[in-house]
């Protein structure tokens, strides 16, 4: 015997400000919500019930509940409130309805109506569900349009009070510490590497903004402030994120850039990467990844203005300022590759040869007498000699 479904929709709004009350004394999140967040859960609440009503009345068709009690706000709510908070909703209101079956139906009827809020309920728990689905997919597609467009702009240096708005839009929170990554895109269906690659970010608290142009895919990565992020393996520490993040980049090298301070500094930073992916195929041994600067002398010889530029300054520059430094760092290099044969030909003693090439290490950072770093001082040098006087 089936109650009185008049009985059941005049008491709708009833049911609706017992559901309300009892989640205001019960749930936490509720109490701080805005008036418009509550009057939206409210039009939830109610929807449910009349959803139950409606349904309660032809049982023998499949409620389409989705439409039907998620309709009234479905975007606004599932950004307010999470989809845990919506099955606190949920059963808050499916126990009002409950405590008030005895109220509403009478002792034959009231086992039926028992069973069907039950069943009703664990329907509408699947429909909630659902709703953040389509909510998640959603934004999963509006994100990467919006990170796309992030991406471009970091390319063209174009940032400016827009770029920094859609950063935060993303939910970008770092400040500083920021390194941009370059290689290959990877192989197969890139929307499902690029998910997995934001995975792998959010795994290892990383901010990260990324993007694929053409064939490269760039990543803009930052664990956020620490007073020691430039230390080894700190989190902050570049070679760091690279090797956590390098295993979802395509075949071929991976370049990763020094630390940038902000986003504003973010363009540089690309500009290396970018250039050092091109270069990175003239040094066969390359690590995978590779820091931008250990890539100088193979940018420089692919044409990049700003790595000839720092080889300049970091090795031709101030071994000038010391004559006998770069005397003996041409001789070295470039005439007699050994300490004895330095030595007769400068007629200095073989310990002075020894004592200035530590010198040309501390110098230039670059010793010598290691073959990658002897490659870096003689382009170094040898940009430096070509260099127009004007420009020296």
């Amino acid at each position: 015997m089936q109650p009185d479904i008049g009985r059941l929709t005049r008491a709708t709004g009833v049911l609706t400000t017992a559901a309300m009350q009892r989640m205001e004394e019960t749930l936490p999140w509720f109490r701080g919500l805005g008036p418009d967040e509550r009057s939206w859960v409210s039009l939830v609440a109610r929807a449910g019930i009349t959803a139950f009503i409606d349904w309660y009345q032809s049982p023998e068709e499949s409620p389409a509940l989705t439409a039907d009690v998620f309709g009234a706000a479905p975007r606004e709510l599932a950004r307010v409130i999470s989809l845990e908070q919506t099955v606190d909703l949920v059963r808050t209101t499916v126990s009002i309805v409950e405590s008030a079956i005895d109220d509403l139906a009478d002792a034959d009827g009231r086992p039926q109506l028992r069973m069907a809020v039950l069943r009703y309920s664990r329907e509408i728990a699947f429909s909630a569900a659902e709703v953040y689905a389509r909510a998640a997919e959603a934004r999963g597609a509006w994100d990467a349009r919006l990170e796309a467009l992030v991406v471009d702009a970091l390319l063209r240096d174009d940032v400016d009070e827009s770029v920094i708005g859609r950063v935060a839009a993303l939910g970008w929170a770092a400040t500083q510490t920021v390194v941009v990554m370059a290689g290959a895109a990877p192989l197969g269906d890139q929307g499902t590497a690029m998910d997995v690659l934001r995975r792998a970010a959010r795994h290892h608290d990383l901010d990260l903004i990324t993007g694929i142009h053409g064939g490269t895919l760039l990543a803009v990565v930052s664990a956020g402030e620490s007073p020691d992020s430039t230390a080894p393996d700190a989190p902050g520490d570049p070679e760091r994120i690279a090797r956590l993040l390098t295993p979802h980049f395509g075949p071929g090298p991976v370049v990763v850039s020094s630390p940038a301070e902000g986003l504003v500094r973010v363009p540089a930073a690309a500009r290396s990467t970018q250039a050092g992916l091109v270069a990175a195929w003239g040094w066969p041994d390359a690590p995978r990844p590779v820091l931008a600067s250990d890539l100088l002398p193979e940018r420089a010889l692919a044409g990049d203005d700003e790595a000839a530029d720092a080889l300049v300054r970091l090795v031709h520059d101030p071994l000038l300022a010391e004559a006998s430094l770069y005397d003996t760092a041409s001789t070295y290099l470039e005439r007699i590759p050994s300490l004895e044969g330095t030595a007769r030909a400068l007629f200095i003693h073989p310990n002075t040869v020894r004592y200035r090439l530590r010198r040309i290490a501390d110098v230039t950072g670059f010793s010598p007498t290691d073959p990658r770093d002897a490659f870096a001082l003689r382009v170094g040098l040898t940009l430096g000699r070509l260099r127009p006087p004007s420009l020296g």
